[in-house]
């Protein structure tokens, strides 16, 4: 059967691609794809990257697994979803999948303009890509925690996430926001040792209390804070009322915990993997945000307005008007 012009487009692609990933000594090739590929001619690219193909359709990746070729589920319309986001679904599901390494550097072959051909290709280097995310990544949130809190609480968890405690991994679950009756459906695991301590000397807006924070990351229980960032408990345990949820295979009671409470209340759930640092954002008692450990900290970019538009020269003069 001959070639349609979209399989010529992304041939023409994925071989500049590969002759790319060899030069800068990549880790990867990845290919979003919307429709199935010449798997065929892929595998005889020379010099061929390992293939990774991320899709949402089911076709795309029976196609590719036939073929021994590593493949990635996303879990957004490909036309509904910007392409930084598909992206950014893609190298995540491949770090969680054990496919790519943190650090890694993938050559990303993909449509940025026209939905029917393959027509873009950019190097991606995982620690620079995944360790920025923007003020809109919590924005878009349907939360009533305040941006600046959320974002301290998440920074918080990310660094317990990649620098463990000691040389060792740690386990952490912060509960933000709606914090009386989380309260209520929870209870002291052990000693609360933030009890007795001014509202101002629990603020996790001061840098002395997040480094503590740090110290007894490591103990059972959940960590309790209100919208404001106060630290209003340590070590407890949530007992919220049960709730029907479907979390990833492996996930422990930890993440089921804060799950749960915010299916049950308006709070949203920070949790840290003990067994690979992964930091995952819960609310209504689902997974909205994904944010893997890397050896750089996270840098917050702000994009709260859009561009103003630039002065327009004088017609007469060419001078600023």
């Amino acid at each position: 059967m001959a070639a349609t012009k979209a399989d010529a487009t992304l041939l023409r692609f994925a071989r500049a691609a590969a002759t790319l990933a060899a030069g800068r000594d990549a880790d990867a090739l990845l290919l979003l794809l919307d429709d199935p590929a010449p798997w065929d001619d892929l595998l005889a690219i020379d010099p061929r990257p390992r293939i990774v193909v991320a899709s949402s359709h089911d076709e795309v990746l029976a196609g590719a697994e036939k073929q021994g070729i590593a493949t990635v589920r996303l879990k957004m319309a490909m036309a509904d979803a910007a392409v930084n986001e598909r992206l950014t679904q893609a190298l995540l599901e491949s770090v969680a999948d054990e496919l790519l390494k943190p650090g890694a550097s993938v050559v990303a072959v993909y449509s940025a303009f026209d939905d029917e051909l393959i027509d873009s290709l950019s190097e991606i280097r995982l620690t620079e890509h995944l360790g920025r995310l923007t003020a809109r990544d919590l924005q878009r949130l349907e939360t009533q925690v305040p941006l600046d809190t959320l974002k301290l609480v998440v920074d918080l968890a990310v660094e317990i996430g990649r620098e463990g405690r000691e040389g060792k991994p740690v386990g952490a679950l912060f509960v933000v926001g709606d914090h009386r009756k989380v309260m209520q459906q929870s209870h002291a695991a052990c000693f609360d040792f933030v009890k007795g301590y001014s509202r101002k000397e629990r603020s996790l807006f001061d840098a002395k209390v997040r480094e503590g924070i740090k110290e007894f990351a490591q103990l059972d229980g959940a960590f309790i804070v209100a919208s404001d960032g106060v630290v209003e408990a340590s070590c407890r345990i949530i007992d919220t009322a049960p709730v029907e949820i479907t979390l990833t295979t492996g996930l422990g009671a930890r993440h089921w915990a804060a799950a749960a409470i915010t299916r049950n209340t308006h709070a949203v759930s920070v949790a840290v993997s003990q067994s690979s640092g992964t930091v995952r954002i819960f609310l209504n008692g689902e997974v909205v945000l994904r944010i893997e450990p890397l050896r750089r900290a996270m840098k917050w970019r702000e994009f709260d307005s859009e561009p103003q538009p630039q002065p327009q020269k004088s017609a007469t003069s060419g001078n600023p008007s």
